[in-house]
């Protein structure tokens, strides 16, 4: 059962578990119950502390009164990491919760011992291939939300970011994934995306996050993630790739052991002092 505690005057719904040194896996924006197919995986359940939340706007937690940045996000997961006793963890994202991970390591580095950042939202600066997404998945997808088609805005997302043909190995890993992002559809559409296009992040701010980051990527991941990948790893001083085999986007949802298995051995590697 979630337990509650306030950021910023928010309410967040958060769970504890485990003992071992911290992992804090933040949810994409898409849908709250994006970390369960990771919590009972034995190679992080079995070593590891594992916090789970949902962001502002998501699940239990109430929703913000005003627009939330990216930076507001990361802020919350400091605070609410300090509330609960953890001092310093690593951290675990997925698209977009992987751009609120590296604004948290560059805001809050003291709190921060490494990042997993799994195939990152958006990249910066913005090329061809990311504009061309734009303009066949998103802006589609946020003008059926518009005109009321909350389900097929939500479809015409997923299909841009896991492909065509995703929802059966959607539907198995993440039961509800589907409804859950319809339902809350206004703080993806409303929310998250805007601040995606307006969260600024430099080559020099990169260049400040000292900690280690693996960047994940799907073996079968549409075009756009590769190349954003590549970006970071020009950037960031000290990243590491990391290749999923057989994996979309999906990644964790098709292949949680091999997700938590990997997880698990960078940790291992870049262990607290």
């Amino acid at each position: 059962m979630s337990e509650h505690v306030t950021v910023d005057g928010i309410e967040l719904a958060y769970e504890l578990s485990g003992s071992g040194e911290p992992v804090v896996l933040i949810h994409w924006g898409v849908a709250s119950s994006w970390a369960r197919p990771l919590l009972e995986e034995p190679a992080l359940a079995d070593a590891h502390q594992l916090l789970t939340y949902d962001r502002a706007g998501y699940g239990a937690s109430h929703r913000a009164e005003v627009p939330l940045t990216i930076a507001d996000h990361a802020r919350h997961c400091a605070l609410l990491m300090g509330q609960v006793g953890i001092e310093r963890a690593h951290l675990v994202g997925h698209s977009s919760s992987a751009v609120v991970a590296l604004q948290l390591a560059l805001d809050f580095p003291e709190a921060v011992q490494s990042v997993v950042s799994m195939e990152a939202a958006r990249p910066v600066p913005p090329t061809e291939l990311q504009a061309d997404f734009v303009r066949t998945f998103i802006v589609p997808a946020i003008e059926r939300y518009r005109a009321g088609d909350t389900a097929g805005a939500v479809d015409t997302f997923f299909r841009g970011v896991f492909g065509d043909g995703y929802r059966p190995a959607l539907d198995a890993g993440l039961p509800d994934c589907f409804e859950l992002a319809v339902a809350e559809a206004g703080s993806f559409f409303g929310q998250e995306l805007p601040a995606l296009q307006q969260w600024s992040f430099t080559e020099d701010d990169a260049g400040r996050i000292a900690q280690p980051v693996m960047l994940m990527l799907g073996e079968h991941s549409t075009p756009t993630f590769p190349e954003r990948r590549e970006l970071l790893l020009a950037w960031l001083p000290n990243a590491e790739p990391f290749d999923l085999v057989d994996a979309s986007h999906l990644l964790h949802v098709e292949r949680p052991a091999a997700v938590a298995d990997a997880l698990a051995a960078f940790f291992a590697r870049h262990p607290l002092a």
